[in-house]
């Protein structure tokens, strides 16, 4: 595996969702496990840091946006973008050594709130044509630019139905990476029954 890389999410909402909740938990975890740096950006004054994230020394909350963050260097920062005109790929692992999320965007048709983002002229790549919860979009990223597997390559498993309990379920309408038992992915959700409000779009 290369060295880490740096995860910025530029939070584009007031508030903070439990489900949105668990999946920055979920970014914080894998990033710190691969030697990188998770950042929250344009936090917000009264946001309040989940106390999983404090403890992570892999963290960092910025109440600065990615653009004056990275004002004097751009082209180190990669944009993953769903409009960009080419895939992410191993190689860009070598170019980039930060990749960028907006985040919550989510909803479910997305609304293209990485728009937002777009306008800042930071060059995108695409994840491919599904749609993604934040916390697999950052996976995603992570098993191309660090473990240089190509995009095809990836196991995944989309829209599957998830089971609360004997009566109660709902599909997922997102995109999943699964994991070596063939299950997706994603955060605990016998912590939070609820149709996740965030994902990369």
């Amino acid at each position: 595996m290369s060295s880490g890389k740096t995860i910025i999410v530029e939070h584009l909402d007031e508030e903070l969702g439990p489900w949105s909740e668990l999946e920055y938990l979920a970014i914080g975890r894998e990033t710190k496990a691969a030697n990188g740096t998770f950042i929250l950006s344009s936090l917000p004054s009264g946001f309040k840091v989940p106390q999983g994230l404090e403890e992570n020394p892999a963290f960092v909350a910025e109440r600065r946006g990615v653009e004056e963050i990275y004002a004097a260097d751009k082209s180190r920062v990669c944009l993953l973008d769903p409009a960009a005109a080419s895939d992410l790929s191993p190689s860009d692992g070598d170019v980039f050594d930060v990749f960028l999320f907006g985040g919550i965007l989510g909803d479910d048709p997305p609304r293209d709130r990485t728009s937002e983002l777009r306008k800042k002229g930071f060059e995108g790549r695409r994840l491919g044509p599904k749609q993604m919860t934040t916390d697999t979009a950052a996976r995603v990223t992570r098993i191309v630019v660090q473990d240089k597997i190509p995009l095809d390559k990836i196991p995944y498993t989309d829209f599957p139905e998830l089971k609360f309990n004997e009566h109660e379920s709902t599909q997922m309408p997102f995109r999943y990476v699964k994991d070596q038992d063939g299950n997706p992915i994603m955060p605990d959700v016998k912590i939070h029954a609820t149709i996740p409000s965030s994902s990369w779009c």
